[in-house]
């Protein structure tokens, strides 16, 4: 219905334009023509063709912007709005004195046209400015409200979470997700997204099937639940590796950064930024193995030592078993010795039940 409102709005003005349009010739030529009426409708219908032409271009261009701006985060919108009320307001101040300038009547048409400029200018820039540095304007005025329009939409404080490539493509968020131990918006930068697509463009086939598994599974979380990923559109220009970026922008939004890369992690930490390590958090709820307990565990090769075993638990973790090489290819009941901590994760090491019983 609005469509067709626009269009025929269009229509009917350039159809009135058209058909007093013919005043504005000169008189000799309206002297000449034997049916002035027969000349309106005419001018009328041809115009009216024009504006419908020119109003399908701009149902169109409105549907489109319209488009945009239903996708739009909230945040963006809001400090949009902030930077063009204040470049409006700028131009107001800054144009006033132009008109108490003294300027020559045949150049009064300067005014307007630099006040009209100048205003479309200024608030072109304060809303540039507002995309840089909008999101640490809002968060200056409450440190919830970035946090809150970006990922709620209400006034209920949210534990945000900004993903990372790195746990993208490790997987396991999915796990957590399905869990329910992960809660709170999930976050997924533009620039996250533009560099897993570019690793799943890589050249190496390794590489590659990492990228496009990472997209799969970022597919499944969003389809899954539709409610909590959110892939926002913010940038920093100025800034070249993703990495600071991240730390950047989880500042801005106080929100928690979720990685398994140790060195961002560490950088983030400096910083102050929150990090949730999915590595960290896998060796904390690791079951704890004390010398004497007891494990079936399936023995898949020998060790470095001939007589030593070695097999893997559940969770990957690397059991050294000491007269074990006996036993590859099968399952044997052992007793823990001892455990080791390694730069590498946990290795334990282990006896045959039967043997540590001898």
């Amino acid at each position: 219905m609005l469509d067709a409102i626009i269009i025929l709005s269009f229509i009917l003005a350039a159809a009135g334009v058209g058909f007093y349009s013919i005043e504005l010739l000169p008189n000799g030529t309206l002297d000449r023509v034997t049916n002035l009426e027969a000349l309106r409708l005419v001018v009328a219908v041809f115009a009216a063709i024009i504006g419908g032409a020119v109003g399908l271009s701009f149902q169109a261009t409105y549907r489109r912007l319209e488009a945009q701006v239903k996708d739009m985060p909230l945040e963006v919108i809001l400090t949009r709005a902030i930077g063009l009320v204040i470049g409006l307001l700028l131009a107001n101040l800054m144009l006033a004195p132009l008109f108490l300038l003294p300027i020559p009547t045949d150049f009064s048409f300067i005014k307007p046209l630099v006040a009209v400029v100048g205003s479309i200018i200024l608030a072109v820039t304060g809303m540039n400015l507002a995309d840089t540095h909008g999101r640490g304007l809002l968060r200056f005025i409450n440190p919830n409200t970035v946090e809150t329009m970006v990922v709620e939409g209400t006034l209920k404080p949210a534990n945000t979470k900004v993903l990372d490539t790195s746990c993208i493509i490790d997987g396991r968020i999915e796990a957590l997700l399905e869990t329910g131990f992960l809660e709170g918006q999930i976050i997924v930068p533009q620039f996250v997204l533009q560099e897993l697509q570019q690793v799943a463009d890589a050249s190496k086939d390794q590489k590659r099937v990492r990228g496009r598994r990472g997209l799969d599974i970022l597919n499944r979380i969003k389809e899954a639940y539709p409610d909590r990923i959110l892939i926002n559109p913010a940038d920093y220009e100025d800034i070249s590796t993703v990495d600071a970026k991240l730390v950047r922008f989880a500042q801005e939004i106080s929100g928690t950064l979720l990685t398994n890369d140790y060195n961002l992690s560490k950088v983030a930490s400096v910083q102050k930024v929150p990090v949730l390590n999915v590595n960290d958090l896998v060796n904390a709820v690791r079951p704890t193995y004390l010398p004497g307990d007891n494990l079936d565990l399936k023995i898949l090769k020998e060790g470095k030592e001939p007589s030593q075993g070695i097999g893997y638990l559940d969770d990957g973790t690397m059991v050294v078993v000491e007269e074990g090489s006996a036993y590859v290819g099968g399952e044997v009941r052992v007793v823990v010795t001892s455990a080791l901590q390694t730069s590498a994760g946990r290795m334990i090491f282990a006896k045959p039940q039967a043997s540590a019983l001898a």
